[in-house]
């Protein structure tokens, strides 16, 4: 296929596909090259209205945001739906391959349109679970890139301590790729050393004695033993304090989101969804003594969290990509809220393992290896490592993918018995 016949071609499924799952707020052709790229509707993409995930705001930057700094202008195609300010819940688009399953939020376009085909690699913003969740629950892969204030210029900051750019592709193969292609390290190459031969990987003790999903912890377990046979080391290695208390970080963000809405609220002429209020009023009533004690807190969990890696000589952290499966839409009562309630943040089951990086600032990345049949869903895991380890963390997700079983997208395809009748498996 001549590059002419590709971008027709290319164009064409894009925008069926788009109709299909509803990933976009603008697309456009791809007239030059073979990269289409998607960009989440809270970063800057010159030329093109930053929405903030809203019906009404529109901005024009006059530059794109950092994170796109090594990305061809001509490749930007889609700017992708974010919830409402990056904290709502609302979104309306489709999961490709599970339909029945949530894409969840708040990157929520940028995981479909990976899904969907529409684009190849996708841009998003991760503050506390926000790549990395939607990543898991369409079964493609999610990486937070390491925690910088600097790499959030042209974007907008929810929490400036907690938020980071994160790319999505359809494989880890694609990411590996397209990260040194088109260097998706924000200009910062120097910041980021090669992975070592051989990694040396911890395996939380807090997340073998949780309550996780059996198939799930299945999938764990023969990505580990991948590992130990593809020649490398898995130790088992204790957290603590940041397990136990990875539900803070919820605490913080809705605090920063709310102070973050009071900055922009006079230029917003929108009226908000209940979820995103109800997130905000949760950030309202954190007072600014527990911001602070937040705050302290986040600092020395992160000096915590080097301090391990650095006396158990770890290149990452290994776990599942969280305790449950993604959520049913057909069957299972959705929260209304991203943020949980005291009482749920203290328990476990909606405060995903992806918090502890968020709130110690690390690179962490989700990727598929396994099939549920009973529910019809796509298994993941995701690894943390040190800061400007976002290679180390390609190279084991690449480790994991060689050797353990491959992940089968065409497994998809079958009807679930939560299926409407009249719900078509439309899977691109």
């Amino acid at each position: 296929m001549d590059p002419a016949e590709f971008r027709s071609t290319a164009n064409e499924w894009s925008y069926r596909a788009d109709e299909l799952y509803r990933a976009s707020v603008i697309l456009r052709d791809l007239e030059e090259g073979s990269l289409r790229v998607g960009v989440k509707d809270l970063i800057d993409v010159r030329g093109l209205p930053t929405r903030l995930g809203l019906p009404r705001y529109r901005r024009y930057p006059q530059r794109s945001a950092a994170a796109l700094a090594g990305v061809p202008s001509e490749a930007v195609t889609a700017k992708l739906i974010s919830t409402e300010l990056g904290i709502g819940m609302r979104h309306g688009c489709v999961n490709p391959y599970f339909p029945h399953l949530d894409p969840a939020g708040s990157s929520t376009g940028s995981a479909v349109a990976v899904a969907a085909g529409i684009c190849d690699l996708a841009l998003g913003t991760d503050t506390v679970v926000s790549v990395r969740l939607p990543a898991a629950a369409c079964g493609i892969v999610g990486l937070r890139l390491t925690h910088r204030p600097a790499a959030m210029s042209g974007t907008f900051v929810l929490s400036s301590t907690l938020d980071a750019p994160g790319w999505m592709t359809r494989t880890v193969d694609d990411l590996a790729y397209l990260w040194h292609r088109f260097e998706l390290t924000l200009g910062n190459r120097g910041h980021f050393a090669a992975p070592p031969a051989r990694l040396r990987v911890g395996v939380l003790t807090e997340v073998a004695d949780d309550e996780v999903e059996p198939e799930m912890r299945a999938a764990f377990d023969a990505a580990c033993a991948a590992l130990v046979a593809a020649g490398h080391d898995v130790v088992p290695v204790s957290v603590g304090e940041l397990f136990r208390n990875r539900g803070l970080a919820y605490e913080l963000c809705a605090r920063d989101a709310w102070d973050s809405y009071r900055r922009h609220r006079d230029q917003l002429a929108d009226s908000l969804d209940d979820s995103t209020v109800e997130a905000l009023q949760v950030g309202a009533a954190v007072s600014d003594a527990r911001q602070q004690e937040l705050l302290a807190t986040q600092t020395a969990y992160r000096d915590a969290a080097l301090r391990s890696f650095a006396e158990h000589r770890l290149d990452a952290w290994l776990m599942p990509a969280g305790t449950l499966m993604p959520r049913n839409l057909f069957v299972e009562e959705g929260p209304s809220s991203t943020i949980p309630q005291a009482g749920e943040r203290r328990t476990a089951t909606r405060v995903n393992y992806a918090t502890m990086a968020s709130f110690a600032g690390l690179p962490a990345i989700t990727f598929p290896i396994g099939f549920s049949p009973d529910h019809h869903a796509p298994i993941g895991v995701q690894a943390m490592a040190p800061p400007h380890a976002e290679p180390t963390l390609i190279a084991l997700a690449s480790a994991i993918s060689d050797a353990a079983p491959a992940y089968d997208f065409s497994l998809a395809q079958t009807r679930h018995p939560s299926w409407p009748a009249d719900l078509e498996a439309r899977t691109p």
